[in-house]
């Protein structure tokens, strides 16, 4: 089936969301919807059912922390996630942005009776930025170890931890010490250079 235009289905889903949104826009051909956390299942279910719509796949959903976006400018809530979803119906894509209103404890509803995808997508934004996705029957973390602490996508996470893990064949187990590199930074050599951004 022939996609329709991008400006159409922004005006589309414009007039079907209303108010339930902040905003429906353009960005590089692509419908992207901002939607309050309040709205965010409502907006989500009707994505996934209304007779325009149909986007039956949610193929992408990451987590986002936006504490240092535009070089400090952004004054918004700091964590979030970017939902991708399909519609293989309709050939039709649209992105939806939602941001968590608390960045002490950011918390959104989960997708997964919606979606079942949303599940190790979820999982993943919960591990590794902080974000508790409320109804997610299985929410544990999913990429980092057991007694990891902290979430290393945040942007205030430190660059090199303190612990380090290994498996000890005397012991049989894994066990965890202090690290044993120097920390250091690494700048790239391009930009260390004089001429780097200049005239040649």
């Amino acid at each position: 089936m022939q996609a329709i235009a991008p400006e159409i289905l922004c005006a589309q889903l414009q007039a079907l969301l209303g108010e339930r949104v902040r905003r429906v826009s353009l960005s590089l051909d692509q419908v992207v919807i901002d939607v309050p956390a309040a709205n965010y299942l409502a907006v989500m279910q009707q994505l996934q059912q209304a007779q325009g719509c149909r986007f039956d796949t949610l193929i992408d959903l990451c987590g986002v922390d936006y504490s240092d976006y535009g070089n400090g400018l952004w004054e918004g809530p700091r964590f979030g996630v970017v939902v991708q979803l399909l519609s293989v119906q309709l050939n039709q894509r649209v992105r939806v942005r939602c941001l968590a209103e608390d960045d002490d404890f950011p918390v959104l509803p989960s997708l997964i009776g919606i979606w079942r995808s949303a599940n190790w997508y979820e999982r993943e934004a919960f591990d590794l930025y902080g974000i508790v996705f409320d109804g997610h029957d299985d929410l544990r973390r999913i990429l980092t170890d057991y007694g990891f602490i902290g979430h290393p996508f945040r942007k205030d996470f430190p660059l090199s931890g303190h612990v380090e893990m290994r498996y000890d064949e005397a012991q049989r187990r894994v066990v965890y010490q202090p690290v044993t590199i120097e920390p250091r930074e690494i700048t790239p050599r391009v930009i260390r250079e004089d001429t780097y951004g200049g005239p040649h």
